[in-house]
């Protein structure tokens, strides 16, 4: 009995020795796993440091200086400029009349260096339109800079600096980008230079934003703020995928969707920049649109696939090879077309007096037609885009909206249902619209009382205002909507 009892309590001892090593050894492993984990933080924190001190240096801020016209300096008119005072008192004080005087406007952005003798990529809308470019590097030193060539359709611009042996940034393969891959922004938001900000990419091949003609955007997390544009999008390797353009913002701060130029496109557009001064695209001629289920019965075909012909332009090149109105395009030289979009982008990129092949569908039997490629006629730029949404809301553009279709991307990334309404996506300050507390990201759901749907919906219901000075607007914003009576400064 003493036995089993001795053995008892030794195998009593002998658990309890066990659990006690079993719980040191756990917490020596937690504490290493620990150690591990900020380990490998340290690590991932060093690179991504690593990068940023690479890059850094070859990163540019770029100041701008405009020429622009006001009155008294502040953009405002006098009492003798009032047409109010002039409806009582007539012109006989026309002698006491300001004329616009010019001032000096101010803006910024960033850009980065591609070449040791100073060519620097930046955005268009950076740059546009400035009497003088002033450049910064991190070392401080200041540079005059000059234009090589600018391309409004894709908000790519090329400047140049004189320097040696500067610092260069290498481009690298947007085309390879990842959804979920780490990218790091670099640029001189609200003047702050080199400031730095680390995010995924957070889709590829966003288009239909209504920023540029050609739009391809490399949508990111990464904080992107005013004075960013033209910097450059790196990933974890320090190389170049996409030039920082744009934000989505109701606040005009980052709200984690920023929009970079592919640096893919960015490569074709500086090359023509650097060698021609301007960018040369080609042109097909079509007017265009992507199919849909209920098209796709309509024309006989299985599935929603291709993209419908519209209207084919008089003259063009999709005339001669005799291309038509009801045609469905499938492929372009036997690669697929996923969107209007899609083609546009091909067509564009490429070379005048290339022939391409387009497989397409007309009246349920396949052929194939060959188009040798146009240049783009001179005129076809983004105002030809914009062309229709401003005959449909001139009125709106005197009293300061910027409008856009409701995309379905647009209307998930605003919490809106497609077609629920014409977006706002920019206020004119000191407008009308501003006046009265309008904001970019709200919607106009009416017109005049009217039900709006679409930007040629809109157009109808502007014309149906007798009084021209004035408009009524129902908004919404978010959950809630408003009526507002816009009235045209007098």
């Amino acid at each position: 009995m003493k036995l089993e009892l001795k053995h008892i309590f030794t195998l009593s001892n002998l658990m309890t020795a066990l659990a006690v090593c079993f719980f040191l050894l756990a917490g020596q492993a937690g504490a290493t796993t620990s150690e591990n984990e900020i380990a490998m933080l340290d690590r991932s924190a060093k690179a991504f440091s690593s990068v940023v001190r690479k890059a850094g240096p070859a990163v540019v801020y770029i100041g701008v200086e405009k020429t622009s016209k006001a009155f008294n300096g502040r953009g405002q008119l006098d009492m003798f400029n009032d047409p109010f005072f002039e409806h009582f008192f007539g012109k006989k004080f026309d002698r006491f009349r300001q004329k616009p005087s010019p001032f000096k406007q101010h803006g910024a952005g960033s850009g980065f260096i591609i070449s040791k003798d100073g060519l620097v990529l930046t955005n268009n809308h950076v740059v546009d339109d400035a009497d003088t470019i002033r450049v910064r590097l991190t070392d401080k030193r200041e540079f005059t800079a000059s234009v090589v060539g600018t391309d409004p359709q894709s908000d790519v611009a090329l400047i140049k600096i004189d320097g040696e042996n500067l610092p260069t940034l290498p481009l690298g393969d947007s085309d390879q980008l990842e959804v979920g891959e780490w990218v790091i922004a670099i640029g001189s938001p609200f003047e702050l230079s080199q400031s730095v900000t680390v995010g995924v990419v957070s889709a590829k091949g966003r288009s239909r934003i209504g920023i540029n003609d050609y739009e391809n955007f490399i949508q990111t997390d990464a904080a992107i703020n005013p004075g960013n544009s033209g910097g450059p999008l790196l990933n974890i390797y320090g190389k170049v995928v996409g030039i920082n353009t744009a934000i989505f913002s109701r606040s005009g701060g980052s709200m984690g969707i920023g929009f970079a130029i592919p640096v893919n496109m960015a490569k074709s557009v500086e090359k023509q920049l650097r060698s021609n001064g301007k960018v040369t695209r080609g042109w097909l001629g079509l007017a265009i649109q992507d199919m849909n289920d209920d098209l796709a019965q309509s024309f006989g075909v299985h599935k929603a696939e291709g993209i419908l012909v519209a209207e084919v332009t008089k003259g063009s090149p999709a005339e001669k090879a005799g291309l038509q109105p009801g045609d469905i395009l499938l492929a372009l030289n036997r690669d697929k077309v996923v969107d209007v979009t899609d083609l546009r982008n091909r067509i564009a990129m490429t070379t005048p007096g290339s022939k391409i092949s387009l497989q397409i569908i007309r009246e349920g039997r396949k052929k194939e037609i060959q188009v040798i490629i146009a240049e783009q006629p001179a005129d076809f730029s983004r105002a030809t885009r914009m062309r229709s949404q401003k005959k449909n809301s001139s009125l709106l553009d005197n009293m300061g909206l910027t409008l856009q279709e409701l995309t379905p991307e647009l209307a998930h990334q605003f919490g809106y249902r497609e077609g629920q309404g014409i977006l706002i996506t920019q206020v004119t300050p000191g407008s009308p619209a501003d006046s009265v507390g309008i904001q970019a990201g709200q919607l106009i759901e009416e017109v005049n009382r009217i039900r709006v749907h679409s930007l040629i919906e809109l157009k109808k219901a502007v014309k149906k205002e007798r009084n021209p000075d004035q408009i009524l607007l129902r908004i919404r914003a978010g959950q809630y909507s408003k009526y507002v009576v816009l009235r045209m400064n007098k």
